[in-house]
């Protein structure tokens, strides 16, 4: 049976919540990264910014699964 968290009335699922803390701290760690000039070192910065989010995504997905 999935998980679902009810925001003021709305039944969401879990993983749309993981997904908007997803989104948040990609958004916080992008910003940081991109003033480090850390992209200036990766061979194709969308493809390491995609890979990033997944990453984030996946292993928050991971954390946060029912048992």
């Amino acid at each position: 049976m999935p998980v679902e968290i009810d925001l003021f009335g709305f039944f969401a699922p879990l993983l749309l919540v993981v997904l908007a803390a997803s989104v948040a701290v990609f958004v916080a760690l992008d910003l940081f990264l991109a003033s480090a000039g850390v992209y200036r070192l990766a061979w194709h910065p969308g493809l390491f910014r995609v890979a990033l989010f997944i990453a984030l995504f996946c292993g928050a997905a991971l954390i946060v699964q029912p048992a």
